[in-house]
């Protein structure tokens, strides 16, 4: 008597990331929970600062988002609060460009220019590529979205209002310039090749200055050059007074709650 095999229906196990690949991913958070930790910061020096009403409730909303960001990024390779406050300049690995001062209003701009379309870039490939940070990438891609263009609109104002916001849009934007190679770098355990969105993001970052009526910055092969290591805790040291402002209170009064 011949017997048949009824075929499973149960689908296969996935494999469990080996200790290596799982550290990897858990630096990779850490590295862009710390990029938008610090944006965060930054940006949230401009409330009640910002030069009218609307923008200081837009620049802390997206601070606000950012901050979201960051605590479920961080969050996925330890406590939070230990991490945001308790660590040194040299242990965050965020890139120089967030944690650059916020200078005037056009010098926000600019970094959040080049910052948001890379982010969300990033975040529709990570989505795309499934892993432990798709579902955070799905949902954050939605609020860069409107980060990008908020800045995108910003820089067309500026750059074709006055001359002199137009001069202080291109100053900005050649400022920065080079502090955005570093954004391209590979960063192991992120399971998306950072070094592929370049292009992508040079068209459209040169789309936006361009309708602008500014110029793209120069650079030695455009975008190649970077200007710091901050992926390997080497920082400017704005950085460093950043955090001391950030970290007082928590370090002031260790484990008080309210």
């Amino acid at each position: 008597m011949s017997t048949q095999t009824t075929p499973s229906t149960t689908p296969p196990a996935t494999p469990e990331a080996s200790p290596a690949a799982a550290a990897a991913t858990a630096r990779a958070a850490l590295a862009l929970g710390d990029d938008a930790l610090v944006l965060a910061q930054r940006l949230g020096e401009w409330a009640g600062n910002a030069p009218v009403l609307e923008e200081d409730v837009a620049l802390t909303n997206i601070a606000l988002d950012l901050l979201g960001q960051a605590r479920t990024l961080l969050s996925l390779t330890g406590d939070e609060d230990e991490l945001a406050y308790r660590r040194e300049p040299h242990e965050f690995s965020n890139v120089q460009l967030v944690e650059r001062p916020n200078g005037d209003f056009a010098d926000t701009i600019a970094r959040q220019l080049y910052y948001s379309v890379y982010q969300e870039l990033l975040y529709a490939a990570l989505a795309a590529a499934g892993g432990e940070l798709a579902p955070l990438a799905g949902k954050a891609v939605k609020e860069v979205a409107y980060h990008r263009d908020h800045a995108e609109q910003w820089t067309l104002r500026l750059g074709d209002g006055t001359e002199e916001s137009r001069r202080r849009m291109q100053r900005a934007l050649d400022g920065l310039w080079r502090y955005t190679g570093e954004l391209f770098e590979p960063l192991e355990g992120l399971g998306v090749e950072l070094p592929a969105l370049r292009d992508a993001w040079l068209e459209r970052v040169a789309g936006t200055v361009r309708r602008a009526t500014l110029e793209m910055p120069e650079g030695p092969d455009r975008i190649a050059w970077s200007a710091g290591a901050g992926r390997q805790g080497v920082h400017t040291e704005a950085l460093g007074r950043l955090l001391a402002e950030m970290q007082y209170l928590h370090r002031a009064h260790p484990g008080a709650s309210w």
